[in-house]
């Protein structure tokens, strides 16, 4: 079954973005066009084979604690081999510490086909990755000649212990506590909870990246430092118990293969810690990698929905169900439930956001490649930049219409997708996570308008704003994407407009008013940026079109420019009525005591 298109991956990569300039740099060099096609393809094999077919088993056969171990499906450990024995975990370090140096923009299209084959088992590598990464750009050599070599080879997991029972996004006041034991060790006594990847049997050891205050020491972010806590200290003689205890793992809606553990530290033992970069400095270093996470979880759920649509789609085209309207004769078949109108719109929806969520993850991981290798500081900044306003649209966007999507697609399937003889409802349980992970979409929203579109005085939107209006410029000297350019343009003078008041609100009244409504603009503002991107995929599909190769190619050219077609027809039109939200001066949550709501 198909879970995701390599085509539109391609299309992405090779058509709108133009892999061109990160080709440019020495660093990237090596990733040309056929070493990128190369990359697809091993990623699609490897998804095949050691991925895809376990992603129904790892809900059926869901992860459970007993008598102090995790149990988690074989498949789990012989599938983060497979991923580091290829290579994945650690492709993109520099070639010093044995990766690729594979830029972001191809490891995240490579993500999505990982994703979109089994998200469960994905995360369980990638995860790792994650915690490696912070070793390897703030970790002693010491420990990174420990610890590495066996992340990246995915014989150990990792994992990122943050969350506290009364600690969750703010993670300034965690309470987990460390004490120097004047070894170059230092002793983590507390609990964490809902710990991905927290605990399983089928890796030999977890090494948790853990954020600690120190014991007495200041409160709030400064006394926070990030350390390396291992289940078991690797020592000459082996592995021996470092008393990291598993209370339990949670019972979760979806993602029932894939452990979130309640994890105690220091309980029925002295658990050892050791630290990572500057002591006090353990949040700077965990925000430094929290855009790599955010991007992620937009992956992770954008290949869900892909997953999902291709499903649906399979399903649709297979199923015979009632006749055209205005047909009555019951002597002649039913017809395919893909002939139907209101299908082939959930169809659409379920493409719209997905395409143009992979256009914006992509777009993002390109813009985070440029800025970490250009040596053009205006360069540097802008992409920079850009990346850095658009990452809660690329977190919180996947997410939400992802999820939003897949429950169409359990709607194209009627009471078949309410089983589980279709994997829509497995689908629809794992995705909804993913709104949650790495920050609510309030907190997204708060981000995005509290600060990312003020910082350097606005020097990101007025980027963005220069892009959008590249594309519509463009746009409006091809007739198929004339109209959508025009649609685009102007709505972009209500975004202003929104704006205006939003920011008069922020100079004139409490902040809890100008940021009220965060989630609304979080949501007018990414429809605004899914128009542009979708209008840019119109136009290279338009360039292509009269030069397609076959019928396929030209159906494929032709579908992008009406997917375009829909999103501004069906998707955008809910901006004009979250303008009207965003100007409204009735302050309605504002006003809403705990006693109204009853």
């Amino acid at each position: 079954m198909q879970y995701i298109s390599t085509r539109n991956l391609r299309f992405i990569l090779n058509e709108v973005l133009d892999l061109k300039k990160i080709r440019s740099f020495e660093a990237h060099e090596a990733f040309d066009h056929e070493a990128t096609e190369m990359t697809l393809d091993a990623a699609k094999e490897l998804s095949d084979k050691y991925l895809f077919p376990y992603y129904r088993e790892m809900d059926k056969k869901k992860a459970y604690y007993k008598d102090g171990e995790v149990h988690v499906l074989p498949e789990v450990g012989e599938g983060m081999r497979a991923m580091g024995a290829a290579g994945w975990l650690n492709a993109a370090w520099p070639y010093e510490n044995n990766g690729q140096q594979m830029p972001t923009v191809i490891l995240n299209a490579a993500g999505l086909i990982f994703q979109a084959a089994n998200g469960n088992m994905a995360a369980y590598s990638f995860l790792t990755t994650g915690a490696a990464n912070l070793i390897l750009n703030f970790g002693s050599d010491e420990l990174k000649a420990t610890y590495l070599e066996k992340m990246a080879a995915g014989e150990w997991q990792g994992t990122m212990a943050l969350t506290e029972p009364q600690a969750g996004s703010s993670l300034s006041d965690i309470t987990t506590s460390y004490e120097d034991l004047g070894d170059g060790s230092y002793a983590i006594k507390g609990q964490k909870i809902y710990i991905s990847g927290g605990d399983h049997n089928a890796t030999e050891n977890v090494v948790h990246l853990l954020l600690a205050r120190k014991k007495d020491g200041p409160k709030g972010m400064k006394g926070v430092s990030l350390f390396v806590v291992p289940k078991h200290l690797p020592t000459e003689n082996g592995l021996v118990d470092n008393h990291v205890t598993t209370a339990g793992i949670y019972g979760k809606m979806g993602q029932k293969g894939y452990v979130a553990a309640h994890l105690m530290y220091g309980e029925q033992g002295q658990t050892k810690g050791y630290l990572v970069g500057e002591e006090f400095r353990g949040l700077n270093n965990m925000f430094q990698m929290m855009n790599e996470a955010r991007i992620g979880t937009g992956v992770m759920a954008a290949a869900s929905a892909s997953a999902a649509y291709y499903a649906s789609l399979q399903y649709a085209k297979e199923r015979p169900q009632g006749r055209h309207p205005g047909n009555k004769d019951v002597n002649t078949g039913q017809v395919l439930i893909i002939e139907h109108a209101d299908v082939r719109r959930m169809l659409l929806f379920q493409k719209a956001v997905v395409e143009g969520s992979v256009d914006l993850l992509l777009q993002c991981s390109l813009w985070e490649d440029i800025s970490k290798v250009s040596q053009d500081s205006a360069e540097k900044e802008r992409t920079h930049l850009l990346m850095e306003l658009l990452t809660p649209i690329a977190k919180s966007f996947p997410s939400e219409y992802g999820t939003e999507a897949v429950s169409q697609g359990m709607q194209v399937l009627g009471g078949a997708g309410y089983t589980d003889d279709f994997p829509l409802e497995q689908i629809y349980r794992d995705i909804r996570v993913n709104a949650i992970y790495e920050g609510t979409t309030t907190i997204h929203g708060l981000d995005l308008l509290g600060r990312k579109l003020m910082m350097h005085k606005g020097k990101a939107l007025q980027f963005l704003t220069e892009e959008m209006q590249e594309t519509i410029s463009t746009a409006v000297n091809h007739d198929e994407t004339r109209s959508m350019a025009e649609t685009l343009g102007k709505s972009l003078g209500g975004v202003q407009q929104v704006l205006g008041h939003l920011m008069g609100l922020a100079q004139s009244e409490d902040p809890k008013v100008f940021l009220a409504d965060a989630t609304i603009f979080l949501d007018y503002f990414s429809l605004h940026v899914l128009g542009w991107l979708w209008l840019r995929q119109a136009v290279a599909a338009a360039k292509a079109a009269p030069t397609a190769d076959g019928q396929d190619e030209a159906n494929f050219y032709q579908s992008k420019i009406h997917t375009a077609n829909f999103f501004f027809q069906y998707i955008f039109t809910r901006t004009s009525g979250q303008k009207r939200t965003l100007l409204g001066t009735e302050r309605v949550t504002l006003k809403t005591s705990g006693e109204l709501l009853v």
